[in-house]
Formats: C-alpha cells, structure tokens, sequence
C-alpha cells in the first residue's frame, strides 16, 4: 500500500485514511480498466497509440463490469471517510480549507485527487495508465468526474465545480490546465493544485511566494503610547464586531497622520492576524489584477487575517489604474473578512460594494495635548524636560507614526554623531528628525532655502528685531493660546502667523525669513508665483491647492518673494482675463488663512500693496536703508575672522562715504576677497573699492567723485 512506505507515513491521520481511500479507489479502476479493455489493457505500448481493437471498442456500448466490481465501487462510496464527522479533527487541513470556501464534499475529493502526486510521484504513473496516456501524469477533470461520481447525471452535475465561478478556481485553488501541444475539451484538461495550497493541506502554511514581494505580516502587538484617537477606535471596533462578517473601512488621512497604527492597535486588541498590502508595488508586479488580488484574498481567508490596502490613493483615483480598481472593488464585495483602506483624499464608494457595509473614517490631527503625550512617552528616558515636550508639539505638527518615525531617527543620528558608547539625544537631533518626517513633496513645488542666518548676523532697529523675535514667540507658543487657552473657538479661519517684510532690496528680508526659520527649527521654502499661476483656467487653483497641502504636512515656513505682483492695489476689471486675474488672487488668499503655519510676503514696493490686504496680516515690519552706524556694524561683521584684512582698510569712512544696503556690502566684501586671493595678498581697500564700483555699476549708480572722493582714482584706475 502506498500509504504505508515512504513520504506518507508521516502524514495527518486525516489525510493519511484520505489517500488510502483515494488508492483503493484508483486500484478499482485499475480492475476497472481491465476489465472493459481485455488483452487490450496489458498491452505495453498503450496509450502511445490506438489499435485496431481498441478503435472496435470504442465505437460499441459499453461492456458491463463485473457485479463484483460494481459492488466492490458502491462500497467505497459508502466508506468514504467523512469529514463532517464528530471523530474528525476541526484542525485538519481539509475540514479547514471546507469551512474557509464553502466546498462540497466532491470539491474536496477534487483537491485530494491533485493532492496525491505532490506526496507519492507513483500517483502520477497510476494516473497515466488509468487514463491511457502515458504523458498524463495529473488528473485530467474527466478522471476527476469518472472516480468520484458514482452516476452520469452526477458527473454532468459535478461539471459545474469546474467552472471558472466556482470556489475551486474562484479562489485559486486549482488551476485548470490545458495541454499547450495538444488542445481539448474541458473534460481532457489536466487539474494542478495550487502550491500554496499544497503548503496548507501539508500542514505547512507559509505566506504564498507570488505575494511576499507586496505583502507583508503583522502580529498583534500592545501599541503602548501611541493609543491617541480612543473614540476613534472604539467607534471602529464596534463597527467590526458588528460587520465581522464582511466589510470595507476606508481611512482617510495624510501620511504619518496614524491610519496603519490606528489599524494596527483595532487587530492587537482584537488578537486579529493582518496582512498589509503595499499597493505601490503590488500595481508594478507581473501578475494581472485578478492573480494578484485573488491570491492576497485567498491568503486572507487562509489565514483569517483583515486586510490593510496600504497608500492606496493613486489606485482608487487615478483613471490609467481603472482596471485594477474595478477588479479589487468586484473582489472586495464578495470576500468573506475585513479590509481597510489607505488613501490620502476623500474617496467614496458610489455603489461599488452591494454585498458588504463600507464606511469611511477620516483621520483627525492630533491635538496639540495629544502631540506632547506622544513626545512624553517616547522620551520618558532621556532626560528633556516639559518645555522639550511642549516645544517639539507646538513647533511639530507631526502624527502618531510620524512622532515615532523622528523618535527612532533621532536616536539613529544619535548614533552616528556619538558612537555606540555615548547615545544621549540632542534637541538638535530631535528637530533634524522632525525635519526629516514633514518634508517631502513640497521640495517639488519650492525650492528649500537652508537658513544659515543667526540673530548676531542681522542689523535692524531693536524694535525691529522685538517684532521679528515676537513672530518666533506667536509660533511656539500658539497651540498652548489656542488649543489649550480656548482661543482656537474664537477664530474659524487666520490660526496661522502671515507677515509682511517691506524694503528695499538688500536691507535683510531674506535673512530675516531665514533667521526665525533657524530660531523654530522649521524649513523655509521660497515660492516663485510665476511658476504657481497658469493661463489655464482651473490650473492655478489646482497648484496652489497642492502647495498648501504639501506645506501643511511639511509645516514649513513659505516665503512669497515680489509679493506686490500679486497683491498690489486692485485696478479696475476691464475684461475677462482680469477677473480671472481676482479669482487666483482670491483663491490664494483664502489658501493662506486656512494656512495655520508662518507665511511671510516680501515685498521691495510697500506703496504697492493693497491697503485692505495689509490690514489683513498679522505683523508688518518695514526694512530700511541702514544708517551710519548700522553700516559700521555690517561692514565690520561682513569679513570672516580668518580674512586677511590690509591696514589700509577703514571700516568707519567705507561705513559714512557709500550709502549701501546689507546686500551690496555683502557683494562687495566677497569680490574684494577674490580679488585678494588672485592678488596673492590680504583684502586691501584698494580691492574694496574697485568692487564697489562694480556693485555701483550692477545698480545701475554712478562712479563720482561725491560717492568715492579721494578714492575716485581707484575706482577709475
């Protein structure tokens, strides 16, 4: 007997009484086959051939078997070992794979059949002389129908498990396979058991290979301090306990925003298995749609896991992914479990799911009390104080996996900073982390300016730098005022800091910006309108919307350089294109109050901008021309303490002889210093005064004797 020798001796009982069913059956039709063909049967060259006698055969009725082989048949039917039974194992891979696809019983014999030749490789060669090929080493359906109907009404009946709406081939669990070189009618198709089917009815349940390039596993876990949106989950729990048997939860919500922890904390606390999805990569595997989602969802039912559809946007709105999507929506309405899915925008079924309850879930923002208890417990062991905490929420507006992405970062940069011996975090570290987390797509739509400006390095009136330094302090402080003092009820829209830097160019509007983005820790972008605004109708609103989106996850500080452009005094509607014109404007300045981080607009042209508008910021701050004495200041911090400088230079008569702004001295202290370094020699005046007139050359000023006086014969030399 084959199931007492080899491989099969260390089988299930279950399955082990199974195959030697299956064997007497086969043996049977051994007898069977005998006894219909005669001689015929014994002969060594059939099935590479039909003779003569066989073709006479063929075309006469059938012989009657033999009474003792019909009898010997009803027996085996009547002894079929029966898997409904009390006695059977609840755990066997049959009665599990029954329970999980609905199958019948036949179906089941059908996976028995496929089942054989992957434990026993002489099931193959019992295969080919049963069906008189020697080459037909799988069952082919009709052997399937011969063996296991005992009636042709039942064969014709049984046909339909082969059908490709069956849950044989819905689920994947076999294939039917046609010969390539030799092409029949359903009933000459061979049946292949899917490997990872075989895994499972081994008792050796691995994730299916086609699928760990874009799956991945999850095991429930405690998510510790991450449990920020109670209400949230409780709602969503409920509505699982109650759709346990089948529904769609879509969670929307920007990245980081805690939609996978939110997700992952429901499974923990329901000891649920999940699989998560990478959408992105499974849209570039090799396999159709249909494959490819019917094999997650065939593992899904395996293992009785929910599904995580994980960065699902692009799938479920771009229209080139319309046949992946219909596909997972049609597979998605009859799959018996759970899935959630992850996308960005509002997306809503439409009458996509008639079989399944679908609901959508929009991911809150962490208030600024939930931000700073994430940040208290991840840095519980480290040694920052409140304010830390206090600061990093305020500054950050970061989520649950964002917060713990930084956290887990931070302490990496730790690391490489310290080495292994000394790992303490730094504040700076925190920030970088931080940084890193928000930034993303905004660095397509702006061009990033790395602030390497302190408060030393600006020259301005004391009251200027009280107003720049009071921006920072409306920054840091403003989840505390309106989150937690109650302002935030008071005002619907303007929670942001939008300021307005006015001067003319080179007096330090650009290094203000980036001064209080150092003094924050936040990154600043520059905006080039003209890139925003399109001739298209609908364009311009569509890149503002994507600038805005991107800034908010980023929380970044936007600079809008020539802002008079856009802004300046409104002039009367004269045709279409104008009106237009106010709509951008329009649209642009509702963006910017619904903006709740810093917005600063620099203009060279105050006397231009729209008095209504101005009135609408929050903070103003004219940059004048430097006097005397602040021109002293810039000239004597404008050179590097590691610059050569000659005795000849004299800061106090450049400082009351040239009338520059920060800028043009900037200009000029670094051409001087070419010209030094070409000279072979220190920065002498001579070099600064000829890249004076250089810089009086590119403003479009003239070289007089006013400006220069007893230096004019250097600057003409």
């Amino acid at each position: 007997m084959l199931v007492t020798s080899g491989p099969t001796m260390l089988l299930q009982p279950d399955l082990a009484s199974q195959l030697q069913w299956l064997q007497e059956l086969l043996l049977w039709q051994v007898q069977a086959t005998r006894a219909s063909f005669g001689a015929l049967a014994d002969d060594p060259y059939r099935g590479l051939y039909i003779p003569d006698a066989e073709a006479d055969l063929l075309t006469m009725e059938w012989p009657e078997l033999p009474l003792d082989l019909v009898a010997q048949r009803q027996r085996l039917h009547t002894t079929r070992p029966e898997r409904e039974s009390p006695a059977a194992q609840s755990s066997a891979p049959f009665i599990h794979l029954q329970q999980l696809f609905g199958l019948s019983n036949f179906e089941c014999d059908v996976l028995l059949l496929a089942l054989a030749p992957e434990i026993d490789l002489r099931f193959e060669r019992l295969y080919g002389y049963i069906q008189d090929d020697v080459g037909k080493r799988r069952p082919a359906v009709e052997l399937a129908l011969r063996l296991l109907c005992l009636e042709p009404a039942e064969r014709i009946q049984q046909r339909q498990a082969f059908a490709a709406t069956s849950p044989l081939l819905r689920h994947q669990l076999i294939a039917i396979v046609e010969d390539s070189q030799r092409p029949s009618a359903l009933l000459g198709r061979f049946i292949k058991l899917d490997e990872r089917i075989v895994a499972e009815l081994l008792g050796q349940p691995i994730l299916d290979p086609w699928i760990t390039p874009f799956v991945s596993q999850f095991q429930p876990t405690d998510q510790g301090s991450e449990r920020v949106h109670h209400e949230l989950q409780a709602r969503l729990q409920h509505f699982i306990q109650d759709h346990a048997a089948g529904s769609v939860v879509g969670i929307q919500g920007r990245p980081g925003s805690g939609r996978r922890a939110l997700v992952q904390t429901v499974a923990a606390d329901h000891d649920r298995r999940l699989l998560i999805v990478d959408v992105p990569l499974l849209l570039e595997c090799k396999l159709s749609p249909d494959e490819a989602i019917g094999r997650i969802l065939r593992e899904a039912t395996l293992r009785q896991a929910a599904l995580l559809w994980d960065a699902s946007e692009r799938l479920l709105h771009d229209e080139a992914l319309s046949g992946w999507r219909t596909v997972l929506l049609q597979r998605l309405d009859s799959h018996v479990g759970i899935s959630f899915l992850i996308f960005e925008h509002a997306w809503e079924a439409r009458g996509s799911f008639s079989q399944r309850r679908y609901v959508r879930l929009e991911m809150p923002t962490l208030t600024y009390a939930e931000r700073e208890q994430l940040w208290r417990g991840h840095l519980a062991n480290d040694g920052f104080d409140d304010r830390t905490c206090q600061s990093l929420a305020s500054t950050f507006r970061l989520g649950a996996s964002q917060i713990q992405a930084a956290v887990t970062m931070a302490r990496s940069l730790a690391h490489w900073n310290n080495g292994a011996d000394h790992q303490a975090l730094t504040l700076a570290e925190l920030f970088a982390a931080c940084r890193a987390q928000s930034s993303g797509r905004l660095a397509t739509l702006a061009r990033a300016i790395t602030p390497t400006y302190g408060w030393d390095n600006i020259v301005l009136p004391a009251d200027h730098i009280t107003q720049m330094r009071e921006i920072c302090i409306q920054v840091r402080h403003r989840r505390i005022v309106l989150e937690r003092w109650g302002f935030d009820a008071h005002f619907a829209m303007g929670k942001g800091v939008n300021v307005l830097f006015a001067g003319p160019s080179g007096t330090g509007k650009t290094m203000a910006a980036e001064i209080i983005a150092r003094d924050l820790g936040l990154e600043l972008y520059k905006i080039d309108l003209s890139a925003m605004v399109s001739k298209y109708i609908g364009e311009t609103e569509k890149n503002l919307d994507a600038l805005f989106t991107a800034a908010r996850e980023a929380n970044a500080i936007l600079l809008f350089d020539e802002a008079d452009s856009l802004f300046g005094k409104r002039s009367e509607v004269k045709d279409a294109q104008d009106r237009y014109a106010n709509i951008e404007v329009g649209y642009l300045l509702q963006k910017m109050e619904e903006y709740d981080g810093v917005i600063i607009l620099s203009t060279n042209l105050r006397n231009n901008m729209d008095d209504a508008f101005v009135r609408r910021l929050h903070v103003a701050i004219d940059f004048p021309l430097p006097e005397e004495a602040d021109r002293e200041r810039i000239w004597r911090q404008v050179f590097p303490p590691q610059t050569p400088l000659d005795a000849d230079v004299d800061i106090v008569r450049l400082a009351r002889q040239f009338k520059l702004t920060g800028g043009n001295i900037r200009n000029i202290a670094l051409l001087a210093a070419f010209l030094a370094a070409e000279a072979g020699g220190g920065v002498a005046m001579s070099h600064i005064i000829w890249a004076i007139k250089r810089e009086y050359q590119k403003i479009g000023k003239l070289v007089t004797a006013t400006d220069f006086g007893s230096y004019l014969a250097l600057a003409r030399r």
